[in-house]
């Protein structure tokens, strides 16, 4: 171990040598550094850069002022420091005090062979509180870089989307709509049943084709986004309701202007939800309520299915639902899910909007 460097607290030089001693006698290697004042005490502390101290013992009752003061001060500053009390007898309900309020521990001066043993234990859990908050700086610090790349990832991923949608608008769906048009031409000049029949066949094929390639189109960027998140949400309800049977009621309005990327957020989670609720709920009913009130975007999907447990929620959506979390902390929100068996399913999107108009400007401005 390398030698200590101790600040001890004492007006007594007397207990200041006993306490060296004490130390000395249990071979614990330290160097401590006697001041007798408070503001003694903190001059020593602040020029901590040049000669920084491993702990503070200090006596409780001292000249005009009391240990704990000292204790104050030092978590006043923000150092985190072992601090032990090293005094005369004074009293269980004050050492009780002093240790609600944090501090390390308390050695009452005609005991000093327990001071190494409990510095040395006070020093070992500090060691590993230190280690525990670096490691919770370190981990909250990996958490948001994998926030700032996941938001990054969805960034270019909606971005590629829109432009595989707009080459497939430009490039496959004008090609399709062209064929279209010159099979139409050939199928009202052709007399030749067989040929026409075969022309005919080709027409449907590319009316099909050209649908599919809408859907794509919608799929991977929904133009109706374009018209606010409100249409889109009317329309993605509308189309599912009509594609599945499923009852789908939206519920709600907005009062303010959303940025893009809240936009895609609220309506990818409407999206997931409901292909959740087709795989999974068994439900006959959804209903989705949409709000912009205090400044946050709500959106609560409930659907009246067989609901889940906590179990099966784990195995049957955690994917899915980890990248909805992911998707809502992109933005700065969050998504929680109530459910039970036989009680249904609710998803809840809450997307705070203070600074939605300043960033708005911002977004035109980009």
């Amino acid at each position: 171990m390398n030698t200590l460097r101790l600040l001890h607290l004492e007006d007594n030089p007397v207990d200041h040598g006993l306490l060296v001693r004490a130390l000395r006698r249990a071979e614990v290697e330290a160097e401590a550094v006697l001041v007798d004042t408070l503001p003694a005490f903190q001059a020593a502390l602040a020029d901590a850069d040049a000669h920084g101290f491993d702990a503070v013992l200090a006596d409780y009752h001292l000249g005009g002022f009391c240990g704990m003061d000292a204790w104050e001060w030092l978590q006043a500053q923000g150092l985190d420091l072992p601090f032990i009390l090293v005094s005369g007898a004074i009293g269980e309900a004050t050492v009780a005090d002093a240790m609600v309020r944090g501090v390390s521990d308390y050695v009452d001066k005609s005991q000093l062979s327990r001071l190494p043993r409990v510095l040395l234990r006070a020093l070992e859990l500090s060691a590993t509180r230190r280690a525990q908050a670096e490691a919770a700086r370190e981990l909250a610090a990996s958490r948001q870089r994998l926030l700032e790349l996941t938001e990054h990832l969805q960034t270019s991923i909606d971005r590629e989307r829109a432009d595989i949608a707009r080459e497939i608008h430009d490039d496959i769906g004008g090609a399709l709509a062209a064929v279209r048009l010159d099979l139409a031409w050939l199928a009202r000049r052709l007399t030749d049943e067989e040929a026409l029949a075969h022309v005919r066949s080709a027409l449907a094929m590319a009316e099909q084709a050209l649908e599919a390639s809408q859907r794509l189109m919608r799929n991977l960027r929904p133009a109706v986004l374009d018209q606010g998140l409100m249409p889109a949400l009317q329309w993605l309800t509308r189309t599912f309701a009509e594609r599945t049977g499923l009852e789908v009621q939206l519920r709600g309005r907005l009062r303010q202007p959303l940025l893009a990327r809240h936009e895609m957020v609220a309506y990818r989670t409407v999206q997931e939800a409901l292909t959740n609720v087709l795989k999974h709920a068994q439900a006959r009913r959804v209903t989705i309520d949409v709000s912009d009130l205090e400044d946050h975007l709500t959106i609560e999907i409930a659907d009246y299915g067989r609901g889940a447990s906590a179990q099966e929620l784990g195995k049957e959506r955690s994917f899915g639902l980890l990248g909805l979390r992911e998707r809502a902390q992109s933005v700065g929100g969050w998504l929680d899910v109530v459910t039970a068996p036989g009680q249904g399913m609710t998803l809840i999107l809450s997307v705070p909007l203070a600074d939605t108009a300043s960033m708005t400007h911002e977004e035109d401005d980009a």
